[in-house]
Protein backbone atom coordinates (compact mmCIF):
# COMPACT_ATOMS: atom_id res chain seq x y z
CA UNK A 1 0.00 0.00 0.00
CA UNK A 2 1.42 3.25 -0.89
CA UNK A 3 1.51 6.22 1.75
CA UNK A 4 0.21 9.88 0.93
CA UNK A 5 3.31 11.50 -0.30
CA UNK A 6 1.95 14.69 -0.75
CA UNK A 7 1.55 17.77 1.46
CA UNK A 8 -1.61 19.97 2.97
CA UNK A 9 -1.49 23.23 0.77
CA UNK A 10 -1.64 24.48 4.38
CA UNK A 11 1.98 22.90 4.92
CA UNK A 12 2.94 23.64 1.66
CA UNK A 13 2.87 27.42 1.97
CA UNK A 14 4.05 27.48 4.96
CA UNK A 15 7.08 25.19 4.22
CA UNK A 16 7.30 27.77 0.73
CA UNK A 17 7.47 30.77 2.46
CA UNK A 18 9.85 30.20 4.97
CA UNK A 19 12.17 28.98 2.70
CA UNK A 20 12.00 31.79 0.42
CA UNK A 21 12.36 34.09 3.72
CA UNK A 22 15.43 32.84 4.44
CA UNK A 23 16.92 33.22 0.81
CA UNK A 24 14.91 36.96 0.77
CA UNK A 25 16.34 37.98 3.97
CA UNK A 26 20.10 37.00 2.84
CA UNK A 27 19.44 38.90 -0.46
CA UNK A 28 19.40 41.95 1.40
CA UNK A 29 21.27 41.04 4.00
CA UNK A 30 25.00 39.70 2.06
CA UNK A 31 24.84 40.34 -2.27
CA UNK A 32 21.94 43.26 -2.27
CA UNK A 33 22.96 44.99 1.30
CA UNK A 34 25.05 47.71 -0.25
CA UNK A 35 22.38 48.90 -2.50
CA UNK A 36 19.17 48.22 -0.44
CA UNK A 37 20.37 48.18 3.14
CA UNK A 38 18.12 47.19 5.90
CA UNK A 39 15.18 47.21 3.24
CA UNK A 40 13.95 43.86 3.42
CA UNK A 41 11.07 44.87 5.34
CA UNK A 42 10.04 46.22 2.38
CA UNK A 43 10.00 43.12 0.57
CA UNK A 44 7.95 41.18 3.06
CA UNK A 45 5.12 44.16 3.05
CA UNK A 46 5.25 43.76 -0.86
CA UNK A 47 5.22 40.23 -0.78
CA UNK A 48 1.82 40.37 1.83
CA UNK A 49 0.26 42.87 -0.67
CA UNK A 50 0.65 39.90 -2.95
CA UNK A 51 -1.46 37.52 -1.18
CA UNK A 52 -3.89 40.21 0.17
CA UNK A 53 -4.14 41.48 -3.73
CA UNK A 54 -5.57 38.15 -4.47
CA UNK A 55 -2.24 36.14 -5.47
CA UNK A 56 -1.05 35.26 -8.92
CA UNK A 57 -0.46 37.50 -11.54
CA UNK A 58 -2.91 39.95 -10.62
CA UNK A 59 -1.46 39.71 -6.75
CA UNK A 60 1.88 40.42 -8.50
CA UNK A 61 0.87 42.99 -10.64
CA UNK A 62 -1.45 44.68 -7.87
CA UNK A 63 1.52 44.70 -5.01
CA UNK A 64 3.81 45.88 -7.83
CA UNK A 65 2.24 48.78 -9.44
CA UNK A 66 0.26 50.22 -6.41
CA UNK A 67 3.56 50.05 -4.28
CA UNK A 68 5.29 51.42 -6.69
CA UNK A 69 2.75 54.72 -7.21
CA UNK A 70 2.55 55.02 -3.99
CA UNK A 71 6.03 55.23 -3.05
CA UNK A 72 5.91 58.23 -5.72
CA UNK A 73 3.04 60.02 -3.72
CA UNK A 74 5.53 59.83 -0.56
CA UNK A 75 8.06 61.04 -2.66
CA UNK A 76 6.44 63.63 -3.72
CA UNK A 77 4.62 64.51 -0.18
CA UNK A 78 8.15 64.30 1.16
CA UNK A 79 9.42 66.76 -1.09
CA UNK A 80 6.19 69.49 -0.09
CA UNK A 81 7.22 68.71 3.86
CA UNK A 82 10.89 69.33 2.69
CA UNK A 83 10.01 72.65 0.30
CA UNK A 84 6.80 74.61 -0.12
CA UNK A 85 5.17 73.33 3.13
CA UNK A 86 7.61 73.25 4.93
CA UNK A 87 6.96 76.85 6.83
CA UNK A 88 3.77 75.48 8.46
CA UNK A 89 5.60 74.27 10.86
CA UNK A 90 4.13 71.34 12.86
CA UNK A 91 1.18 71.49 10.25
CA UNK A 92 3.82 70.64 7.28
CA UNK A 93 4.15 66.82 8.05
CA UNK A 94 0.01 66.29 8.07
CA UNK A 95 -0.66 68.26 5.65
CA UNK A 96 2.08 66.80 2.84
CA UNK A 97 0.87 63.21 4.38
CA UNK A 98 -3.13 64.09 4.14
CA UNK A 99 -2.45 65.39 0.15
CA UNK A 100 -0.64 62.41 -0.44
CA UNK A 101 -3.74 60.25 0.96
CA UNK A 102 -6.10 62.03 -1.04
CA UNK A 103 -4.15 61.58 -4.71
CA UNK A 104 -4.06 57.89 -3.55
CA UNK A 105 -7.67 57.59 -3.19
CA UNK A 106 -8.44 60.31 -6.36
CA UNK A 107 -5.56 57.49 -8.41
CA UNK A 108 -7.84 54.52 -7.36
CA UNK A 109 -10.59 55.11 -10.41
CA UNK A 110 -7.20 53.59 -12.33
CA UNK A 111 -7.90 50.09 -12.36
CA UNK A 112 -4.10 49.16 -11.66
CA UNK A 113 -4.43 51.32 -8.58
CA UNK A 114 -7.40 50.18 -7.37
CA UNK A 115 -6.27 48.37 -4.20
CA UNK A 116 -5.59 51.56 -2.08
CA UNK A 117 -3.96 49.65 0.45
CA UNK A 118 -0.99 48.65 -1.66
CA UNK A 119 -0.28 52.59 -2.62
CA UNK A 120 -0.57 53.62 1.37
CA UNK A 121 1.99 50.10 1.91
CA UNK A 122 4.37 51.92 -0.95
CA UNK A 123 4.28 55.92 0.41
CA UNK A 124 5.04 54.41 3.86
CA UNK A 125 7.51 52.18 2.72
CA UNK A 126 9.50 55.18 0.79
CA UNK A 127 8.80 57.10 3.77
CA UNK A 128 10.16 54.71 5.95
CA UNK A 129 13.14 54.41 3.78
CA UNK A 130 14.06 58.26 3.64
CA UNK A 131 13.96 58.65 7.37
CA UNK A 132 16.29 55.68 7.88
CA UNK A 133 18.66 57.41 4.95
CA UNK A 134 17.89 60.53 7.09
CA UNK A 135 20.18 58.93 10.04
CA UNK A 136 23.43 58.56 7.80
CA UNK A 137 23.55 61.95 6.87
CA UNK A 138 20.92 63.05 3.70
CA UNK A 139 17.00 62.82 3.94
CA UNK A 140 17.00 62.19 0.04
CA UNK A 141 13.58 60.92 -0.69
CA UNK A 142 14.20 60.83 -4.21
CA UNK A 143 17.50 59.14 -3.65
CA UNK A 144 15.15 56.19 -1.40
CA UNK A 145 12.82 55.72 -4.47
CA UNK A 146 14.86 53.29 -6.56
CA UNK A 147 15.92 51.40 -3.46
CA UNK A 148 12.30 51.34 -2.59
CA UNK A 149 10.65 50.17 -6.26
CA UNK A 150 13.21 47.66 -6.60
CA UNK A 151 12.55 46.06 -3.15
CA UNK A 152 8.94 46.57 -4.14
CA UNK A 153 9.39 44.38 -7.49
CA UNK A 154 11.47 41.58 -5.40
CA UNK A 155 9.02 41.15 -2.71
CA UNK A 156 5.97 41.06 -5.29
CA UNK A 157 7.84 38.20 -6.80
CA UNK A 158 8.85 36.60 -3.81
CA UNK A 159 4.79 36.27 -3.28
CA UNK A 160 4.27 34.50 -6.92
CA UNK A 161 7.15 32.34 -6.16
CA UNK A 162 6.08 31.36 -3.02
CA UNK A 163 2.94 30.27 -4.57
CA UNK A 164 4.33 28.25 -7.44
CA UNK A 165 6.51 26.33 -4.71
CA UNK A 166 3.41 25.89 -2.59
CA UNK A 167 1.87 24.50 -5.65
CA UNK A 168 4.58 22.09 -6.34
CA UNK A 169 5.02 20.83 -2.85
CA UNK A 170 1.36 19.51 -2.73
CA UNK A 171 1.98 17.43 -5.83
CA UNK A 172 2.10 13.78 -5.80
Amino acid sequence: MEGNTTMTAYLALAVSVGLLAILDTWLFGVPLASFLPGLVWISFIAWGCHFHSGGGVKGMTTAAVGMSFGAVIGVAAIWALMGPLGGLGQFAGPLAVGLGAFVICLASRVPLLATIPASVYGFAAVAGATFLMAGSGEMNPVGALVPTVVSVVIGAVFGIVSEKLAGALTKG
